[in-house]
């Protein structure tokens, strides 16, 4: 067994999980199954692949930076609760 209860406790402690001991003995076992296909995993012989973050080529959908017309002040302003004219005003946060 590749982790046992007391493993699971510590790690459910660390996320902040509060678990029973009845999901304790039901995520043990899935948890070993779980690094056990990890372990089986690290047999393959990876030196000459590359690093991935993703399983397929991902390509930005940048557009031009450019200015366009937007929505005029007032109108953006109009359902405001508060507003000092130029911008909206809320509640102070710190």
């Amino acid at each position: 067994m590749k982790i046992s209860p007391a493993e699971v406790r510590h790690a459910a402690r660390l996320a902040r999980l509060e678990l029973d001991e009845e999901e304790v003995a039901s995520l043990t076992p899935q948890l070993d199954q779980i690094l056990a296909y990890i372990d089986k995993l690290n047999e393959l012989d990876t030196t000459d692949t590359p690093p991935t973050t993703h399983a397929l080529e991902v390509v930005n959908a940048f557009r031009e930076d450019e200015v366009r017309p937007s929505i005029d002040r007032q109108i953006a302003l109009a359902n405001a609760p508060r507003t000092d004219g130029e911008a909206f005003v809320v509640p102070r946060v710190i």
